[in-house]
């Protein structure tokens, strides 16, 4: 077992066994049928429903088993070995991409007519941001949702939208405010049998057993009682659930070098070349030396991640990381594996060929190589540049102080005569308190009763979103900035006009 055992209790072991047993008996068996047919059979949802899959660490009042993470990272290892991540993919895109958010920001109305069907299996669903113009730009998102009395009316298309064409129901990105770029983003649910949309499943390189669908809104009408959280809140509820989507896609690829490493290594331990195995090849043992080293190397950082994660660590830097070089890598293992079973490799009789084309996707779907590396690149470099760039030098010289003490000039009271709103804002060696009540807005040192929103950051990264340095979304994704409820947040950012420098 090695390190694992330092991540892994008995408990989860347990759990692991029990899933391999019934994968083998449920669904190995059945893989290169639903891989034809493009699709998986409906009943497969109520059985891993009944089985308890789709809710390991959900609330148990909405049918879940409230279990730690760790379980969850069982699953999806176990379901990465079935010998197709096409399968693998809509049995937990359904649990962590569409649940995710209806247990995080749902409405109670939400929870009872799709969490608790969707953890039992009677409905099942997906998530559906990426648009064919967009791609990985969530806040470019371009299909559109406008209020009309008690419904929606949204307008546009989706693409490469996994369990997209025979999902119940979809957790679709809107712009309810077209002009406020990500700010205006609001998360629907759209039931899939609503009149006006239209499905065309895509016919993938790998994958198969998916359904990735293209979809078309054309005047859907969808209630408001659907709308996921508050409107105009989506993306901050995406970037939220973005830790979680990498995280799934690093576990899965890791799990799946294994297990085609493992694959290889049964191959090459009965396939003879010059009258011995050719295991016995130096120059392939080494290979398999550094490719061992290296899914050990990536497997334990995620699995660092997951700790994080599991302890309510902000970690989208981390989870973007693990998911680069895990991905990364099973397309290095992929490639090196296949080469190992020579000709029988790229043969669609040996599990190889299958798991070549699966393994690319990684690096392509839940935001590219490319993606990441922009995101990683922002986090860490962004904020020296900003420091010695030019425009640096053309900003007035700010203390977290002075900023602090703007705060009653800037405030919009005319907005404010309902509010009532109390943030602690924690800086690197002082706390203040923004109390705001009867249109006025009053600071106070340290913190002063209880508060509706808790502001956590250093002087630095403050000074410069304040001074126009510093994206306030780029502050949130890399976790410069803590905020324990960003609706809260964002309401006082309405109430507050820019700092003129």
């Amino acid at each position: 077992m090695g390190f694992k055992q330092y991540y892994f209790k008995e408990e989860h072991e347990l759990f692991r066994k029990s899933l391999r047993d019934y994968l083998e008996k449920e669904v190995v068996p059945y893989v290169d049928e639903w891989e034809k047919a493009g699709e998986l059979p409906p009943e497969i949802w109520k059985k891993f429903g009944d089985m308890g899959y789709f809710g390991l660490t959900l609330p148990e009042k909405y049918g879940g088993s409230g279990l730690d993470f760790w379980y969850d990272v069982v699953y999806i290892e176990e379901l990465s070995r079935c010998g197709s991540a096409g399968f693998a993919a809509a049995v937990t895109a359904h649990p962590y991409l569409s649940l995710s958010h209806l247990h995080h920001s749902g409405s109670e109305y939400l929870k009872e007519k799709y969490l608790r069907p969707g953890i039992a299996g009677d409905i099942h669903g997906g998530l559906a941001i990426t648009e064919p113009f967009t791609g990985s730009d969530v806040a470019g998102v371009l299909t559109t949702a406008v209020r009309d009395g008690d419904h929606y009316i949204i307008n546009g298309s989706k693409c490469f939208i996994t369990n997209g064409v025979y999902a119940d129901y979809l957790v679709v990105t809107c712009k309810t405010n077209p002009e406020a770029k990500s700010g205006g983003i609001s998360l629907i649910v759209v039931d899939m049998d609503t009149p006006g949309i239209s499905t065309h499943k895509l016919d993938k390189l790998g994958w198969k057993a998916s359904d990735t669908g293209e979809i078309a809104f054309d005047n859907v009408r969808v209630p408001v009682e659907n709308l996921v959280g508050e409107e105009n809140k989506g993306f901050y509820y995406i970037m939220q659930r973005f830790e979680l989507e990498r995280l799934t896609l690093a576990i899965a690829s890791n799990s799946a070098s294994e297990y085609m490493l493992e694959y290889a290594l049964n191959y090459m331990s009965e396939r003879k070349a010059f009258g011995r195995p050719i295991n016995k090849f130096q120059v392939l043992r080494h290979r398999v030396a550094q490719m061992s080293a290296e899914i050990a190397s990536t497997t334990a950082f995620t699995y660092d991640v997951c700790k994080m994660y599991s302890e309510g660590v902000y970690c989208v830097k981390e989870a973007s990381m693990s998911k680069l070089l895990s991905t990364e890598l099973a397309d290095k293992v992929a490639y090196q594996c296949l080469q190992f079973l020579g000709g029988y490799g790229y043969m669609e009789d040996y599990k190889m060929a299958r798991a070549f084309r699966d393994t690319r996707l990684g690096t392509i779907g839940g935001g590219t190589s490319e993606i990441m590396r922009e995101i990683i690149s922002k986090m860490i470099i962004d904020d020296v540049s900003y420091q010695r760039s030019d425009k640096q030098n053309t900003h007035k010289e700010y203390t977290v102080e002075d900023i602090i003490s703007t705060l009653p000039e800037r405030f919009k009271a005319e907005k404010a005569t309902n509010t009532q709103l109390t943030l602690h804002f924690i800086f690197t060696n002082k706390d203040y308190s923004v109390l705001i009540k009867d249109g006025q807005l009053e600071i106070k040192e340290g913190q002063v009763g209880e508060a509706d929103c808790l502001v956590e950051t250093d002087d630095q990264t403050y000074i410069q979103m304040e001074t126009g340095q510093l994206n306030p979304q780029q502050a949130f994704m890399s976790g410069k900035v803590k905020v324990s409820d960003l609706g809260k947040m964002m309401e006082f950012g309405k109430l507050v006009r820019k700092l003129e420098n």
